[in-house]
C-alpha cells in the first residue's frame, strides 16, 4: 500500500544540509542517509536510554546502501523516505525493533536483500514485522480494487499478530501524503488521497492516534477537494480577523471560571477544528458554515478523575449548556482507550460563540495523543514487552477476512467497519458492546459470537420483545433469543449494518446456494442421462472432469446447477459416442438448441410445434387449451405481477370477482392477504404440454458504474433470456437497484440467469421479486 515515488523527508526529521559530507574522498564516504540514521538513534536513545542505537545505525546502513541508487519523483535519494517514516515513529517514542522496521520496510520488496538475511543481522522480532509491513506482490492482471484488497487482507493478518505493523504502515502513509504533491500523475494522487481517507486515517483513529489521523485526513482533503479547502480555510481566517484573538480570549475565560471554583488545571489549550472535520459536518448535517456551532475546541487538562468532573460542573455552571452535546467517554471509553467528557457550551462574553470543551486527565491525554504508541514507553518505566496486540475491532477485521466470499467483499465490508458512529449497548450480563449507529439485535448477536448470530430467532431489548431490524439506541440492554439449529435469514443483509454481520450472512447465503445447484445440477444431469437410455455413474463423470475443466465432481454438480454447463454437456463428455444431430421428435427442453436473444425463437425448434409461443408471444395454450391445468375451459384468468409465476413452481389460484382468476407463485407475499377466504383458493397446476415464454422478474442490487446496466443485460443474453423490461428503482453513488422483467422457458431457466447475475463481484445481491 506503499506508494512509491513521493519525495522529500518528513518534518520530525532534520534534514541535513546537502553538500556537508567531510569525507576524505568519494570512495570512502558513506552513503546517504548513514549519518541521519546516527541523529535518529541518538534521538531514540534520549526517550529510551536502554534502546540498542547499533542496531538502528546498522539499519541505517543496511538500507542506505540496499536503496543506494534509486529515487523519488522529486529527485531525492530514496533513503529519504524509510528514515522519514522512523522520524516520525521516534516523535511517537517507539521501540527499537519499530525503530529498525521503519527503515528497512522497502527494503526486502525493492531491493535484493532478502527478509532471510534481514533476519539474520538484526534478529527474528524486525524480519517478522518488516514481512508483516512489506506490500504483496503486485499482480498485473489484478484490478486496482483488488489489490487494495489484497494489501489490506496482509496489513490486517500481521497487525492482528503485532499491532506495530500498523504503526509502520501509518507513518509510511503519513510521509507519502506529505509529499503526495511530487507525483506527476493526477490519477494516482487521488487514488492514494482516497484510500487514505477510506482506510487508513479510520485505522489511525481506531489507535486512538488523534493527530496523525488529523494530518492524513487533511492532506487527503486537501488533494480530493482544494476548493473546499480553500473555502473553509478562508472562513476561519476571517472569523479569526473577526474575532482578534478569540481563541487566546476563550482560554483566558475558562482558567478564570476553573479557578473561580478551586478546581487546580494543569493546562488549557483551544484550536481551530481542522477543515476536513468541518467540511464532514457541513455534509452530514447538510448546513453551511455558518449554522455549525463547535469550529472551536478547547482542551481542558486537570490532575485525576474527580477533578474531571469538577471542571465539568463549574463549565456548567458558567455558561449554557448546548444540548445534546455531552460526552462522557471517561466511564465508558471509546474502543481505542480514548477517555474523556465532551461539552458544548456558549460564551456569551465572547460573542456568544459556541464551542466544544474536552475535559481529561495528563493519562488520558497521552493516550488521546499517542494512541496505541503510548504503549510502548514501557521501555522507559520498565513495562511489559508484550505491549497491547490485539484490541476487540481487530478481532472484527479477522471475522470479516474469514467469512468474506472474496477480496472485494472483505474490502467493502472492512470500510463499512471502520465508518461508523457508535452507540454503546448490555448484555444481560452487563457486558459493554460497541455497535454503529443504526445497529440492530442481528448486528448485536454476532458481536458477541458469529454462532449466536448464526442461531438467533428473536431479540428482547429493555426486557421487551423488538422486532430484529429494529434500532438500538445508547444504553439499551439487549438479549438474543436463540435456537439450536437455527441459520441466518438472508433477508437479515438488508438491514444489518457491521460487516461481521454482513460478511457472515453473505457466506451463508452462498453456501446454501452452492448446496442448492449442486443437488439441482445432479438431479439434471441424471435426468438428461435418462432421455438418453443412460443410467450415468459417478465413475463415468469422473472420466469428463478433465474435458470440462472441473477440479471435481462437486464443482460439476454446481456449474451445471448454476448454468455454467448444460447436463447435455455433461453427459456427452462423459459419453462421447453420443454426440449426434437432435432426434427431431424430441420435445424434451434438455434436448432443444437454445434460442438466440431478441430473434427468433426462445427455445429454439420448440417454437416450431403446433400451439407454441415465440419469444415475443404470451402464453399460447397447448392441447389442454391453457397453458395451466384446473381451470373450466373458457375460465377467465390471468398471471399476478406480484411475483410473477413460472413454469416449474407451484401455483396458487386465486378467484377474484369480475377478474376470474389470479394464478399466483405458492410462496408469495400477497397470499397472506386470502388466509381468511380458504374458499376462494383454487388448485392449479401447469400444462407441461403447453409451450410458451413466461415473465419472471429479478431484482438486482448493483454497484454504480458506467457499463452497470449492460452488463446485466449481457449477463441475460448469455443465457438466451430475453429483457422485456428494465427499471432503477434507487440509485446512489455507491449502487443501484434495478428490476429486470426477463422472459423465460421456465423457474429452471430463471435460476441459471440469476446465477449468471450472482457471479460477478460487482453484483450485490440478486432475488426474485416477490409480493
Amino acid at each position: 500500500m506503499t506508494a512509491h515515488g513521493t519525495g522529500g523527508i518528513s518534518a520530525p526529521l532534520p534534514r541535513a544540509p546537502e553538500g556537508t559530507a567531510s569525507a576524505p574522498s568519494v570512495a570512502q564516504a558513506p552513503p546517504t542517509g548513514v549519518a541521519e540514521a546516527a541523529d535518529l538513534a541518538a534521538r531514540v536513545i534520549a526517550y529510551d536510554p536502554r534502546a540498542d542505537a547499533a542496531l538502528i545505525e546498522r539499519a541505517g546502513l543496511l538500507a542506505a546502501e540496499a536503496h543506494a541508487g534509486q529515487a523519488r519523483d522529486n529527485g531525492d535519494p530514496y533513503i529519504t523516505h524509510p528514515l522519514a517514516v522512523a522520524g516520525i515513529l521516534a516523535g511517537f517514542r517507539l521501540d527499537t525493533a519499530t525503530i529498525a522496521t521503519a527503515l528497512l520496510h522497502d527494503v526486502a520488496e525493492d531491493t535484493a536483500v532478502g527478509l532471510k538475511e534481514i533476519g539474520r543481522q538484526f534478529g527474528a522480532e524486525v524480519a517478522r514485522l518488516v514481512d508483516g509491513v512489506t506490500k504483496l506482490t503486485r499482480i498485473e492482471l489484478q484490478s486496482e480494487r483488488t489489490k487494495q484488497a489484497e494489501n489490506l487482507r496482509k496489513l490486517v493478518l500481521a497487525m492482528s499478530e503485532d499491532i506495530r505493523v500498523l504503526l509502520v504502515k501509518l507513518a509510511d502513509r503519513l510521509h507519502n501524503m506529505r509529499t503526495l504533491h511530487f507525483v506527476p500523475q493526477p490519477e494516482r494522487r487521488r487514488r492514494t488521497a482516497r484510500e487514505t481517507l477510506e482506510l487508513f486515517a479510520p485505522l489511525a483513529e481506531r489507535i486512538g492516534m488523534d493527530a496523525l489521523k488529523t494530518e492524513l485526513e487533511t492532506l487527503a482533503f486537501q488533494e480530493l477537494h482544494p476548493e473546499a479547502r480553500q473555502t473553509i480555510a478562508a472562513r476561519l481566517a476571517f472569523l479569526r480577523g473577526q474575532g482578534a484573538d478569540l481563541i487566546r480570549d476563550i482560554e483566558r475565560d475558562l482558567r478564570r471560571v476553573l479557578a473561580a471554583h478551586d478546581v487546580p488545571v494543569l493546562d488549557v489549550v483551544g484550536r481551530e477544528k481542522a477543515p476536513y472535520s468541518i467540511w464532514l459536518k457541513m455534509q452530514k448535517k447538510n448546513v453551511g458554515f455558518e449554522a455549525l456551532s463547535d469550529v472551536m475546541a478547547f482542551r481542558v487538562v486537570v490532575e485525576d478523575r474527580a477533578q474531571c468532573y469538577a471542571a465539568l460542573g463549574a463549565i456548567h455552571d458558567a455558561y449554557r449548556v448546548v444540548p445534546g452535546r455531552f460526552k462522557d467517554y471517561i466511564s465508558t471509553p471509546k474502543s481505542n482507550g480514548y477517555q474523556s467528557l465532551h461539552t458544548g457550551v456558549t460564551v456569551p462574553e465572547r460573542r456568544n460563540a459556541k464551542i466544544e470543551v474536552q475535559i481529561r486527565t495528563r493519562a488520558m491525554h497521552e493516550v488521546a495523543e499517542y494512541g496505541v504508541a503510548a504503549h510502548w514507553i514501557y521501555k522507559q518505566v520498565g513495562g511489559d514487552e508484550k505491549a497491547p496486540r490485539r484490541y476487540p475491532w481487530v478481532r472484527a477485521l479477522l471475522d470479516i477476512l474469514e467469512n468474506a466470499e472474496g477480496p472485494q467483499d472483505f474490502l467493502d465490508h472492512t470500510k463499512l467497519e471502520l465508518h461508523r458512529e457508535l452507540v454503546f449497548c448490555f448484555s444481560p450480563k452487563g457486558d459493554l458492546i460497541e455497535l454503529p449507529r443504526g445497529a440492530t439485535p442481528v448486528d448485536f448477536a454476532y458481536q458477541v459470537h458469529s454462532q449466536v448470530g448464526d442461531s438467533c430467532v428473536g431479540a428482547k431489548v429493555n426486557g421487551k420483545i423488538v422486532p430484529l431490524r429494529h434500532h438500538l439506541e445508547n444504553g439499551d440492554q439487549v438479549e438474543i433469543i436463540t435456537a439450536r439449529g437455527g441459520s441466518p435469514n438472508p433477508a437479515w443483509e438488508r438491514f444489518v449494518v457491521t460487516g461481521k454481520a454482513r460478511a457472515r450472512i453473505r457466506r451463508f447465503v452462498h453456501a446454501r446456494q452452492r448446496e442448492e445447484h449442486a443437488q439441482n445440477g445432479r438431479s439434471a444431469i441424471v435426468k438428461a442421462a435418462r432421455q438418453e437410455g443412460l443410467d450415468i455413474s459417478e465413475k463415468l463423470l469422473e472420466g469428463a472432469l478433465k474435458a470440462l475443466k472441473q477440479p471435481g465432481l462437486e464443482e460439476l454438480y454446481v456449474a451445471v446447477g448454476s448454468g455454467a454447463l448444460t447436463p447435455r454437456e455433461v453427459v456427452h463428455a462423459a459419453v462421447p459416442e453420443l454426440r449426434s444431430p437432435p432426434r427431431i421428435n424430441d420435445t424434451s427442453p434438455l434436448a432443444r438448441p437454445r434460442g438466440r436473444i431478441g430473434a427468433g425463437p426462445l427455445l429454439g425448434r420448440a417454437a416450431e410445434r403446433p400451439g407454441a409461443a415465440t419469444a415475443r408471444g404470451g402464453p399460447t395454450p397447448g392441447p389442454g387449451g391453457l397453458p395451466i391445468t384446473g381451470l373450466v375451459s373458457g375460465m377467465p384468468y390471468h398471471f399476478a405481477g406480484c411475483c410473477h409465476p413460472l413454469p416449474g413452481e407451484r401455483i396458487i389460484g386465486i378467484v377474484t370477482t369480475g377478474k376470474g382468476v389470479t394464478v399466483h407463485a405458492a410462496d408469495c407475499h400477497s397470499l397472506e392477504a386470502f388466509s381468511q377466504t380458504p374458499e376462494r383458493f383454487l388448485d392449479v397446476d401447469w400444462d407441461e404440454t403447453a409451450a410458451g415464454a413466461r415473465t419472471g422478474r429479478v431484482l438486482v442490487e448493483t454497484r454504480s458504474r458506467p457499463s452497470a446496466l449492460s452488463a446485466l443485460t449481457d449477463a441475460v443474453a448469455k443465457q438466451d433470456g430475453v429483457v422485456t423490461g428494465l427499471k432503477v428503482l434507487h440509485r446512489d453513488e455507491d449502487s443501484c437497484e434495478v428490476a429486470l422483467d426477463i422472459e423465460v422457458a421456465d423457474l429452471r431457466h430463471l435460476e441459471r440467469i440469476m446465477a449468471t447475475l450472482r457471479a460477478p463481484v460487482e453484483n450485490l445481491r440478486v432475488e426474485r421479486a416477490r409480493g
